[in-house]
């Protein structure tokens, strides 16, 4: 199967949109920076004012890279899990991560609010809530792992996911229920979502992170497109189902798992970008679709991100909030006017 003309184009028309869009998310916020500016930034002459360096390379550059990865990455975990179910409804989250990681942050919270003073401090720093967030969606991946070297079928594998996302979602509503107002403050803040705040060096781990697992989904890409033709024909191809099912988990894994850890659960995302790509490409190819879902869920995070922001104001609202009010509503007319999903 190969990429016609018109995905071509598509392609080009996509990668300009994500360039645009990636230096309109620079320039604008409570202050705006000219393009020209930033451009002179980008080629090492400076900027005229000293403090727009500073805002573009410290602050903004940081946060519009994390954006791109996030939403590639969530982006393409989605892809991969609704091939795997073949279930529209399947998101990068519906093996448990998300809850996993909201499980690990939970209880951190908790525990810097017992011991409190310096410990409690150090307990609250940005990396100990990553590294918990991680170690959440870790153990979350060992369990589902390990379900599927136990289990053939994909769907039971589905189901087990779900529900081990239940009990820790129970888990951390118990937890809730004895937390102090101050503690359920600082949870619901960190459950909202955040691309500000990232350091290089966190960039770069969530670079590598990111490469890793979209290194195993393009590996898996002639097993994906085996899978949406059932599994008994992707075995009559040679295909090995436990071996594929592990690639892909673990992809996903990867992906959603360092993404959530570093940003927070981000909504919408992973869900809709496959439907939306398939809508506009009209294939199920995967050669296809995941370049393609990988640019399209980067340009979209960088415009929540920049409608997050309120140009010109100081205030930033929630990404989550903005991924699911902007683009559920196209979701849904695209859906209603194709009646139609590749599945």
């Amino acid at each position: 199967m190969q990429t016609t003309q018109a995905n071509r184009v598509q392609f080009i028309v996509l990668f300009i949109a994500l360039i645009a869009a990636f230096l309109v998310n620079l320039g604008m916020g409570s202050v705006s920076i000219p393009l020209d500016e930033i451009i002179s930034v980008f080629i090492g002459n400076g900027a005229s004012k000293e403090t727009w360096r500073y805002i573009i390379m410290d602050y903004r550059l940081p946060k519009a890279v994390t954006a791109m990865l996030a939403g590639g990455g969530l982006a393409v975990s989605g892809l991969l899990m609704q091939t795997l179910f073949r279930n529209p409804l399947a998101g990068p989250f519906v093996l448990g991560l998300s809850s996993g990681a909201s499980l690990g942050v939970a209880i951190l919270i908790l525990g810097a609010g017992a011991f409190g003073g310096f410990f409690g401090t150090i307990l609250m720093s940005q990396w100990s809530l990553v590294i918990a967030s991680a170690l959440g969606s870790f153990l979350v991946l060992l369990a589902v792992l390990a379900v599927t070297f136990r289990i053939k079928d994909t769907m039971a594998i589905l189901i087990i996911g779900l529900m081990f996302g239940s009990v820790t979602t129970a888990v951390v509503s118990v937890l809730s229920y004895f937390s102090n107002a101050e503690q359920l403050q600082q949870y619901i803040f960190w459950s909202f979502g955040s691309l500000g705040n990232q350091s290089w060096e966190g960039v770069s781990i969530l670079t590598l992170c990111f490469l890793a697992g979209l290194g195993l989904s393009v590996f898996s890409s002639k097993s994906l497109n085996g899978l949406l033709l059932g599994e008994n024909y992707a075995k009559s191809m040679g295909l090995h189902i436990k071996r594929t099912t592990f690639i892909i988990i673990l992809a996903t894994s990867i992906l959603a798992g360092s993404i959530t850890a570093f940003v927070g659960p981000i909504a919408f995302v992973g869900l809709a970008v496959p439907h939306l790509v398939r809508q506009f490409y009209k294939t199920s190819n995967h050669f296809v679709l995941l370049p393609a879902v990988l640019l399209c869920g980067s340009l979209l995070m960088l415009v929540c991100d920049t409608v997050a922001q309120l140009p010109f104001s100081e205030f930033t609202l929630p990404i989550n909030a903005i991924t699911s009010l902007i683009g559920a509503p196209v979701v849904i007319w695209l859906l209603v006017r194709k009646r139609k999903l590749f599945f």
